[in-house]
């Protein structure tokens, strides 16, 4: 499972890269067991403004996201999400249990360990050995 908080509505380089990948791999991937939970976040420049519907209807339609996309939620401060809760405490990042920005990724196995955490800028594709090793053990 590849869970990670993101923004939509700027199209920045961020966005096109990681959806676009992380379609492909689900994809691939999705009859083997490859979960992608998308959980979106408001919380870093604002840049996710737009309705949970919205949200989701500019993933599935402009980069065919296939993937669940969950209401947004915080994942930095008083009221974080319960799962990014978990997923921070688990595994620490560069500025140690917070979320620096937006695409973070967190590579979780079939009995819900924590593996790994990815900066922002870690193509889908740069993890995906990693996930094939997943899924065949």
């Amino acid at each position: 499972m590849i869970t990670l908080n993101k923004f939509l509505l700027n199209d920045s380089g961020l966005t096109s890269s990681n959806y676009s990948e992380l379609a492909y791999i689900y994809e691939k991937y999705e009859n083997q067991g490859l979960e992608i939970l998308a959980f979106p976040c408001n919380q870093f420049g604002m840049q996710e403004p737009g309705s949970n519907q919205e949200i989701k209807q500019f993933a599935c339609t402009r980069f065919k996201a296939e993937f669940p996309i969950f209401d947004k939620v915080d994942v930095n401060g008083l009221f974080t999400a319960p799962v990014h809760k978990f997923l921070k405490s688990s595994v620490g990042g560069f500025l140690g249990d917070l979320i620096k920005w937006n695409f973070q990724k967190f590579l979780v196995d079939k009995n819900g360990k924590v593996v790994e955490r990815y900066p922002p800028p870690t193509s889908p594709f740069q993890i995906e050995k990693e996930i094939q090793r997943l899924l065949t053990t």
